[in-house]
C-alpha cells in the first residue's frame, strides 16, 4: 500500500477554512437566539395591546298582562294566529 502524504500548508489551509466555518456558524448560532426572543418579545407586546373585557349577564323578567299564561312574542309589529292563553284570540 502507498503512503500518502498531504503537504502541510494544504492542511493548515483546510483547517483555516474550518475555523473560518466554525466563526460563522456560532454567529449565525447567536443571531438565531436573539431573533428568537425578539420574536417573542413581539408576540407578547402585541397580545399585551388588547384590553380585556369582562362581560356579566342579567337576568330579566318582565310582567305581561295576558291572563293567565304565557306570551309569546316574536319580531316587531302584529302578530297573527291563535293565542295560546286558554283559547282566547286576542288578535282582533
Amino acid at each position: 500500500m502507498e503512503d500518502k502524504m498531504i503537504p502541510y500548508f494544504v492542511h493548515e489551509g483546510d483547517m483555516a477554512r474550518l475555523e473560518r466555518t466554525i466563526k460563522r456558524l456560532w454567529v449565525l448560532c447567536i443571531l438565531l437566539a436573539v431573533m428568537l426572543v425578539a420574536t417573542n418579545g413581539a408576540w407578547l407586546w402585541y397580545e399585551l395591546q388588547f384590553e380585556v373585557v369582562e362581560t356579566t349577564t342579567q337576568e330579566v323578567s318582565q310582567d305581561v298582562d295576558t291572563g293567565t299564561g304565557d306570551a309569546t312574542v316574536v319580531g316587531i309589529g302584529d302578530i297573527y294566529g291563535k293565542s295560546e292563553t286558554e283559547g282566547q284570540d286576542y288578535n282582533n
